[in-house]
């Protein structure tokens, strides 16, 4: 018997029933199905309030498992987001802490400090997710939106291919390249490594019809699918029919009607992916987990009531929708308030399908939460040492512990302190009111800064 099946047998009680003789190790293995979209915000879905969108799939996907309220990306942009997800280890220890590239213009031109010195690519020296699950027998398949890949942009969309994601333990990738978003999701593509197949077809179907077939070529083995979506990111772009439906859909919850239309259409084809699993038999033991790798794009989204947008270190740029469904281990209808974050989805993984845990990573596992125990872990952090596309930003970290969240300014050294379970849109700046807990989050994020070797922000010379 494979050996790093064996907790998952003992947690399942049939340790010492079953012979190795008389079982297949691999159909005890959950597959593992991990969605991410692109620029969701913690309000887009029906399930979490928005009174103006429609996402059927979702919500009774989010009714048949955990639903979190707290979860957060790991940053408030796209890139570092979807390294430390794919790798376990934060945006600062990567050094990966913008959307790639960075650049120079992104700098105000009245600012006294520039962004941190990072990385444009993720370097395959680090251990992913599929190169652990590919080693324990899995297959492993990359669908939709990688952006990782450093920043030598061909037509369409060509980078380095060593730092695809077939070079990042995974067997096959359809669409994953160096774009951020799609020159247009209606087929054809333009994207190199995604082939036109059916002219004016959409690409979230076309992504899901593809996640669908990668399943069915399996042959029994477990399998994990990683989809990450380029929607809802820009271009504006959804089927007619769901563009007319939502001409008329304005006011608070959406400020593009054409976003709405984009966020329905995933939700589409989300629901195309669950039936399909279902059709198969093999929801019961699939792990589904459905996130996003930033707060809403403040153009089309409506945050409120988070402070702020994408590209902000404040709640509207980084809380995100979270749900995780997997019948056989979890019960439904449940709705969580702990802190959880990018990188706890690479521990839970690994946790789930009984492999040994990462020497080195700063998520935990959240499978304690999946039968209604607590997260043995204090605080999360945030680190935001970059301006963003928009130069509206601070340069800031952050640190959530309890209902606390601590930011710290790095240019200028102020601190604000909130307690967003009372206060989640920020309003309220407690660190005058409460300096022990402000310079003991302030501490702990200095601690963690150190500890990560994170990249701080440049002062620029005297003009």
């Amino acid at each position: 018997m494979c050996k790093s099946l064996l907790p998952l047998i003992a947690a399942l009680g049939l340790t010492g029933t079953i012979l190795a003789s008389e079982m297949d190790t691999t159909a005890l293995a959950p597959n593992i199905v991990l969605v991410m979209a692109d620029d969701l915000a913690w309000m887009d879905l029906a399930c979490q309030g928005n009174q103006l969108v429609e996402t059927p799939h979702l919500d009774q996907f989010a009714s048949e498992g955990i639903r979190f309220t707290d979860a957060y990306a790991a940053a408030p942009v796209c890139s570092p987001t979807r390294a430390a997800l794919i790798t376990g280890l934060s945006p600062a220890r990567l050094r990966i802490t913008n959307h790639i590239p960075d650049r120079e213009q992104f700098t105000p031109k009245d600012a006294a400090y520039t962004g941190a010195e990072m990385v444009d690519h993720l370097a395959p020296s680090y251990t992913t997710i599929a190169e652990r699950l590919k080693a324990a027998g899995y297959r492993t398949g990359f669908f939709g939106k990688w952006h990782i890949a450093g920043t030598g942009v061909g037509p369409q969309g060509e980078g380095a291919a060593k730092y695809y994601p077939e070079n990042q333990g995974f067997d096959l990738n359809v669409g994953g390249c160096i774009y951020g978003g799609p020159p247009t999701f209606f087929d054809p593509y333009k994207i190199h490594n995604l082939p036109s197949r059916k002219e004016g077809e959409y690409l979230p179907d076309r992504l899901a019809d593809e996640v669908c077939q990668f399943i069915d070529n399996g042959n029994g083995n477990p399998f994990f699918t990683c989809l990450w979506n380029y929607s809802v990111h820009w271009p504006m772009e959804a089927p007619e029919h769901l563009v007319e439906k939502y001409k008329t859909r304005t006011g608070p919850g959406l400020n593009d009607t054409r976003y709405g239309a984009m966020i329905e259409a995933l939700d589409n084809s989300f629901g195309k992916i669950m039936s399909h699993l279902q059709n198969r038999g093999l929801a019961e033991n699939t792990l589904v987990i459905f996130t996003s790798d930033n707060g809403g794009f403040a153009g089309v989204s409506d945050n409120r009531p988070l402070r702020e947008s994408k590209g902000h270190i404040y709640e509207g740029g980084i809380r995100v929708p979270l749900m995780i469904r997997w019948p056989r281990t979890i019960k439904a209808s449940q709705v969580n308030n702990t802190p959880v974050i990018s990188m706890d989805f690479f521990p839970t993984i690994l946790d789930a399908c009984g492999l040994p845990a990462e020497p080195l990573c700063d998520g935990k596992s959240l499978t304690p939460l999946f039968s209604g125990k607590r997260l043995d872990r204090r605080s999360i952090y945030f680190h935001v040492p970059n301006y963003a596309w928009h130069r509206s930003n601070s340069l800031a970290g952050a640190v959530r512990s309890g209902p606390y969240k601590l930011v710290r300014h790095y240019t200028s050294g102020a601190l604000e302190l909130y307690n967003v379970t009372k206060d989640i849109s920020e309003t309220n700046n407690l660190a005058r009111v409460h300096p022990r807990i402000a310079n003991r989050l302030n501490n702990e994020l200095s601690a963690w800064l150190t500890e990560t070797e994170a990249a701080m922000p440049r002062k620029l010379p005297l003009k």
